[in-house]
């Protein structure tokens, strides 16, 4: 599987990305320079240090640690609800959600915990629902080599709820299978039933 990897660019020192959220700030209509927006351009930086902190983090290296020793464990490890918050790179606006990760193990695991870390590191960058799914299970097929993956990612998308077409109620719901998961419509349905989502006929 291809992996998707973010270009590596220079980065503005903190100064210039300070300067530019004064601009963001006046082109809105606001002054920076009075007292309760003196101190919001290094809020905002510090904040997107915070939200985008999954560029520098390598996903690769974080799953590079394996467990063999698993007594020839074979059933499907799934690790759900793991809540998420990115941004997408349309808008920069935030979504929020859950993930639900599967794999088929073939020898190897990884510690429950590095399944979560690899979504938060995903989703700490700009992108779309859409890719970061398949981000997800792409690093796990190619990391751990199991005999399958399954990854479905649910979550309210601002851009849709806070402007536009303002549908608050409205949810998306992205999903990604590899290996047995893909090839196996009975495995697929029971990683469905784990997660307790029903399948929507189409």
């Amino acid at each position: 599987m291809k992996k998707i990897q973010p270009k590596k660019l220079q980065r503005p020192s903190i100064k210039e990305a300070e300067e530019a959220v004064k601009i963001l700030i006046r082109w809105a209509g606001d002054n920076p320079d009075r007292e309760g927006l003196l101190e919001t351009p290094n809020r905002v930086v510090r904040a997107y240090q915070d939200f985008f902190s999954g560029y520098d983090q390598d996903p690769t290296k974080l799953m590079g640690k394996v467990f063999d020793e698993v007594e020839n464990y074979e059933d499907v490890v799934l690790v759900r609800d793991i809540r998420l918050e990115s941004h997408c790179e349309h808008h920069m606006v935030p979504f929020i959600g859950v993930a639900h990760v599967a794999y088929l193990p073939d020898k190897r695991v990884v510690g429950i915990s590095k399944i979560a870390r690899l979504v938060d590191i995903f989703a700490k960058r700009l992108q779309t629902q859409e890719t970061m799914t398949m981000q997800i299970a792409n690093e796990i097929y190619n990391c751990l080599k199991p005999r399958g993956v399954a990854v479905l990612i649910d979550s309210k998308h601002e851009c849709m709820s806070t402007r536009g077409v303002l549908k608050t109620g409205s949810s998306t719901i992205t999903s990604a299978f590899l290996g047995e998961f893909k090839k196996n419509p009975a495995l697929e349905n029971r990683f469905f039933s784990m997660i307790k989502l029903a399948k929507l006929e189409c």
